[in-house]
């Protein structure tokens, strides 16, 4: 009797540590599913201050990921919170430098933006970074992670099936933890 109710103690003290050790808040789960199937979504929050002009395709790139997977949600950090996402306008190329699943800094490079690629397709592309998905190409304009082989006439900023079962799986419970820092390079 008393290991049942440590079985059924366990997910919720899982997701506690979990939270705790990687610095997130946790949200509440969809109504939309019931609750012993669902898992609370992770919430990655981020800081586009320093994004520039950029500021508003970050909160669009954000807002097309929240309403594309369950698993995980960008937020804005709230003021004086530490981000787990940082946004940095510069001269270069787009490049993400990921410290871990959900954390590190993304340069939107204005380079790319010169050359005419569309802003939210950046955004999308380089929070997928975030999200753990890495480049795939060459590919198609329906793969956010082909990035700039899809050309600049691709204005696409929504993940496909396959990289939005990729973010899912990555943010599931038990995979939310763990990803090697990296750095990815449009």
């Amino acid at each position: 009797m008393r290991s049942s109710k440590f079985v059924r103690a366990l997910p919720a003290a899982v997701t506690a540590v979990l939270a705790l050790t990687a610095g997130q808040a946790v949200a509440a789960p969809s109504s939309a599913a019931p609750a012993e199937h669902t898992a609370a979504a992770r919430v990655v929050t981020y800081d586009a201050g320093g994004a520039a002009e950029f500021k508003d395709a970050v909160s669009k790139g954000a807002a097309i990921w929240n309403e594309s997977v369950a698993n995980v949600e960008l937020k804005p950090a709230a003021s004086g919170q530490q981000a787990n996402v940082r946004i940095i306008a510069d001269n270069g190329w787009p490049r993400t430098l990921s410290t871990g699943l959900g954390r590190g800094t993304i340069y939107f490079g204005r380079q790319a933006v010169d050359e005419g690629y569309n802003t939210v397709r950046i955004s999308s592309h380089e929070l997928g970074h975030i999200l753990g998905l890495p480049d795939m190409k060459p590919g198609p304009c329906s793969s956010l992670m082909s990035g700039s082989t899809a050309g600049i006439s691709c204005t696409n900023p929504y993940p496909n099936t396959a990289e939005k079962a990729e973010v899912e799986d990555s943010f599931g419970l038990v995979g939310a933890v763990t990803a090697a820092p990296r750095m990815y390079r449009d």
